[in-house]
């Protein structure tokens, strides 16, 4: 195979992963024309087209879906293949993908950035804060971070923190004006702040457990965010009640800013964990990242 076709077969994977010309683009450090001239040489050799664009959107063609099944797997050999060979280097290097929500991104991620640069500069680490639970096999990350109750068995997982905690809250201004809830059906009767989570999908049905009793409240109130940033904002200000991680809120209850409640009712669940697959040998560069995580919990 020439290197222009190579070239070629790998623009067309990246953009099939990216589901986007223009993040394909940044991914492979060429500009979005240039990555559409190699798209409509490659489609003109093959006589077919591979690609369906819309102004706001790209996916593949029935014929796209068959050659980007013969060419993730042979892709993901060769990538294997340089980790391989990187592994015999006196310092790792190559590129890592991570797949990560946006809460345990500033959790994890932010702190160690610059450390882990300094010391892999060798390192191309590219991080995806996604939402949407990726398959990160489907879309060809070298590791993810999720919360525990959310992984697939099959997956290898290493712990990144203890389990958490739920936390109902709310500002003193706003408790000033409504009582303090005591068993968690109170809450039809107060102004509550809806979690959708992200890309269009449920509301957050809260969760609530005592002893063997186990409850899901449909909460409501006349706000829905889908980032728990503004939600934390939303509660400073005395909107409503806020529903969740303790250790997010906790700061603003040390500090008065909000109260906490329903405690007794507030249930613990698994924490966050990195997973990967399961392969012969952990990637150089994957163990490192891994290892830099662990050292910083």
């Amino acid at each position: 195979m020439r290197g222009a076709e190579f070239s070629e077969l790998k623009a067309f994977a990246t953009i099939v992963e990216e589901g986007s010309f223009v993040r394909a683009a940044a991914r492979l450090r060429i500009s979005p024309p240039a990555l559409s001239q190699t798209i409509r040489g490659l489609e003109e050799r093959v006589g077919v087209r591979l690609l369906n664009r819309t102004t706001r959107s790209v996916s593949p063609t029935a014929a796209g879906e068959t050659l980007f099944a013969r060419l993730a797997p042979a892709f993901s050999e060769l990538e294997g293949a340089v980790a391989d060979a990187h592994a015999s280097r006196d310092r790792p290097a190559g590129s890592l993908r991570i797949n990560v929500p946006r809460i345990a991104a500033m959790r994890f991620i932010a702190p160690m950035l610059g450390d882990f640069r300094r010391a892999y500069p060798d390192i191309a680490l590219n991080i995806i804060v996604d939402d949407t639970l990726t398959d990160i096999v489907e879309g060809r990350f070298d590791a993810g971070i999720r919360l525990g109750e959310r992984l697939h068995k099959d997956m290898v997982a290493v712990k990144l923190s203890d389990e958490l905690e739920m936390a109902a809250v709310a500002a003193p201004s706003y408790l000033e004006r409504h009582p303090i809830p005591r068993h968690p059906a109170d809450l039809h009767h107060h102004q509550c702040i809806n979690f959708q989570w992200p890309g269009g999908g449920n509301i957050y049905r809260w969760e609530f457990a005592r002893g063997q009793r186990a409850l899901e409240i449909a909460v409501n109130g006349g706000l829905t965010v889908n980032d728990t940033e503004l939600m934390i904002r939303a509660a400073l200000d005395g909107i409503g009640v806020a529903y969740m991680l303790d250790y997010q809120v906790r700061p603003w209850i040390e500090t008065g800013k909000l109260i906490r409640f329903l405690e007794a009712w507030s249930p613990r669940f698994p924490g966050f964990y990195l997973y990967h697959t399961s392969s012969r040998q952990v990637p150089p560069a994957l163990r490192v990242f891994i290892d830099f995580l662990l050292a910083r919990r």
